[in-house]
């Protein structure tokens, strides 16, 4: 046989490793009582055993709480006004306690504050024995238990300060979860983390805005006459106790609404999301005005390069004007300068003089402004014999006929 590789071996990469399970547990139970293995074995053995017999009863939640003096001493007549849970012994749960948790701890707090037994204790006061059974009543029964929790002032969280040094999911979280018990919508979105997307921070608000909460404020009606000698007190009772249900309905919907405002106030994340929608609205007008701003500046350096253009053109013509002007100036000042030999020649006897002149004047316009130049520069300061020899010379050159400078 032979062996082939099929892939590299692919780098090592580097990983935290945390131990955990059953086994880790045992073995840190262990340690930290220092016990030996065969030790902890035997304990472990006479747990089980005795969970096996029923003398280790498993965690029900519930917790053994006394009943304060003044629970103890509330006057049964008025039962409505003591707090049911805490007759129960739930204070702990509320309105988290299950039917079964409900239910033995209606029984601890029988066996507990049972009239005979109180009796035996030399207690006679068996009021607060007459509002555990009320309580029981009420708390058992899903329509009167939610009439009691919607005015159960003991389970609500307080709403923390505004601006609050403390963590905003920290202080928010569990304000959300007390008041997601009053919602008719099951199950609530949750307040969320930093990391929570905007369509999720979205949907948790619009949530909460639109709240359709069960709460009734039936608990807080004032009891109905149960005979019916006075139809007219009977329903101007009922029509009171429900203008007031609406009433508080109405405040703590405002009372909910403000909550919701305070903390979509401070909430980070939506500050964070404003700031990404102003930058990438920014983005998209950016890109919008591209085709605009670039046809804009095209325009712009056309309309530069056209004055640009234009004003080189006139620097131009006022330089070329110039220069023609300049041209013409110095060839009148060349004619000048030849026609001023003509005072050479005015000695001459008359015809010659005149022919002198006649051929001086032929003599320029048979030349350019070039030669015009160059003429008039040798001219300067020759006396009549050279001016003769040069105008002879120049005219002979052109092919004028000349009279005098033959």
């Amino acid at each position: 046989m032979s062996f082939k590789a099929v892939e590299k071996i692919s780098k090592t990469v580097g990983g935290k490793i945390e131990p955990v399970g059953p086994a880790f547990l045992a073995h840190a139970r262990r340690l930290v009582r220092n016990r030996t293995w065969s030790e902890q074995e035997t304990i472990d053995a006479e747990e089980k055993a005795r969970r096996a017999a029923g003398e280790v009863k498993e965690d029900d939640g519930l917790v053994d709480e006394d009943a304060d003096e003044e629970l103890l001493n509330h006057d049964p007549k008025d039962w409505k006004n003591a707090d049911q849970y805490a007759a129960l012994g739930l204070s702990n749960l509320r309105w988290k306690a299950t039917p079964e948790q409900i239910v033995k701890a209606h029984r601890r707090q029988v066996l507990k504050y049972h009239p005979d037994k109180q009796a035996a204790s030399g207690n006679s006061n068996d009021g607060f024995f007459k509002i555990i059974q009320k309580a029981f009543e009420v708390v058992s029964n899903p329509t009167t238990r939610r009439q009691w929790d919607s005015v159960d002032k003991k389970a609500n969280v307080s709403v923390p300060k505004k601006h609050a040094h403390t963590d905003f999911y920290h202080k928010w979280t569990p304000v959300f979860e007390s008041e997601a018990r009053f919602s008719v919508k099951q199950p609530v979105p949750g307040l969320g983390t930093a990391e929570s997307s905007k369509p999720e921070v979205d949907a948790f608000y619009s949530f909460w805005y639109a709240f359709d909460s069960w709460r009734s404020f039936e608990w807080l009606d004032e009891d109905v006459p149960d005979d019916s000698s006075n139809r007219d007190n009977k329903r101007y009772i009922e029509k009171k106790n429900k203008a007031a249900r609406v009433k508080h309905k109405k405040e703590d919907n405002a009372r909910l609404r403000k909550l919701v405002d305070t903390c979509l106030s401070e909430d980070p994340r939506i500050l964070a999301f404003k700031e990404a929608e102003k930058k990438a609205k920014e983005q998209r007008k950016w890109e919008r005005e591209a085709s605009t701003r670039e046809a804009a500046e095209k325009e712009k350096k056309a309309k530069e390069e056209a004055e640009k253009q234009a004003l080189e053109a006139a620097t131009a013509a006022a330089s070329a004007k110039k220069n023609k002007e300049q041209a013409k100036n110095a060839k009148k000042k060349n004619k000048r300068a030849i026609r001023g030999t003509a005072k050479e020649f005015e000695s001459l006897p008359s015809p010659d003089s005149a022919y002198a002149a006649a051929d001086i004047d032929a003599l320029i316009e048979s030349l350019d402004d070039l030669q015009l130049g160059e003429t008039a520069a040798k001219v300067a300061g020759l006396d009549a014999a050279a001016l003769t020899a040069l105008f002879t010379e120049t005219l002979s050159s052109k092919g004028v006929n000349a009279k005098y400078f033959k």
